[in-house]
C-alpha cells in the first residue's frame, strides 16, 4: 500500500515539475521576445508537439520559434502521419469564438434538412470568394447557416441595406450573391448592417468570407464543401 501511495505521490510531482518546466520556458522566451524585440507583440507563447519549438501569435498570424527567440518559422505545421495542419488546428482554437454571444437575429437564417448542424457567415455580396463559398454552402445538408451580411466594400453597403429589406432575405440574399442580382426592395428599413460591421471588428474578422463554428471556431478564407463537413463532424465527434 505504502509503495503504491508513493508511487502516485511521485507521478504527481513529476507532472507538477513537467508543468512548472514548462511554464518558466514559455515565460523566459516570452520576456526575452519582450526584450530583444520591443516593438513585436508575441502572445500566446507555447509549446509545440516538436521538441525545442514553441508556437506564438504576431498579428494574428501563428508563426513558430526556438528557445532563443532568435528565429522566427513561418508557414503551416503539417503532421505526417494523419495529414493533420496543426497550424490551422490551434490558429482556429486561440481565436475560439463563443457561439451563444452571436446576435443571431442580426443574421439571415437557412435551414437545409433538418437544420441540426450550425455554422454561421460574414459575408460580402460583392465579394468573389463569398461566391465560391456560397457555391459549396448549398451542398450542404441538415445544416443551419446564419449569414451576416458584412459589406466591407463601399460599394456593397447599399445593396446589403436592400437585401436585409426585402421580404423574403433569403431569396434576396442568394440571388445577389450567386447572380448579381439587385434587390427591389428599398434600403430605409430597419437594418443590422453597422452593428455587423461592428461585431466583426470585435471578433477579428478583418476580411470576408469568414465562418465560425457553433465550437466556436473561427476559419476565415474561402473552405470547400468538404472542408467544411470535416470540420462539422469533428465537432460532432467531440461531443
Amino acid at each position: 500500500m505504502k509503495k503504491t501511495i508513493l508511487g502516485k505521490f511521485c507521478a504527481i510531482v513529476a507532472t507538477l515539475m513537467a508543468i512548472h518546466s514548462t511554464y518558466a520556458a514559455d515565460s523566459t522566451l516570452a520576456q526575452q521576445l519582450k526584450t530583444q524585440y520591443p516593438n513585436l507583440d508575441f502572445k500566446n507563447i507555447q509549446p509545440t508537439e516538436v521538441k525545442q519549438l514553441y508556437s506564438a501569435t504576431l498579428d494574428d498570424q501563428i508563426v513558430y520559434l526556438d528557445p532563443t527567440g532568435q528565429y522566427v518559422i513561418l508557414g503551416s505545421m503539417i503532421r505526417l502521419k494523419d495529414q493533420k495542419n496543426l497550424t490551422k488546428a490551434l490558429s482556429m482554437s486561440i481565436n475560439k469564438i463563443d457561439w451563444s454571444s452571436l446576435p443571431l437575429n442580426d443574421a439571415i437564417q437557412t435551414v437545409k434538412g433538418n437544420g441540426q448542424r450550425k455554422i454561421a457567415v460574414f459575408s460580402d455580396p460583392y465579394c468573389p470568394y463569398c461566391k465560391r463559398l456560397e457555391a459549396e454552402l448549398a451542398q450542404l445538408s441538415d445544416v443551419t447557416i446564419y449569414t451576416f451580411i458584412f459589406p466591407i466594400r463601399q460599394q456593397s453597403i447599399a445593396p446589403a441595406q436592400r437585401v436585409w429589406c426585402s421580404a423574403n432575405k433569403a431569396y434576396a440574399w442568394n440571388r445577389l450573391i450567386t447572380q448579381g442580382i439587385l434587390p427591389q426592395a428599398n434600403a430605409n428599413c430597419s437594418h443590422p448592417i453597422d452593428r455587423n460591421l461592428t461585431l466583426g471588428r470585435k471578433l477579428g474578422i478583418d476580411g470576408t468570407p469568414g465562418i465560425i463554428f457553433s465550437n466556436g471556431m473561427k476559419s476565415m478564407g474561402y473552405m470547400s464543401k468538404q472542408d467544411i463537413e470535416n470540420t462539422l463532424k469533428e465537432i460532432q465527434a467531440s461531443k
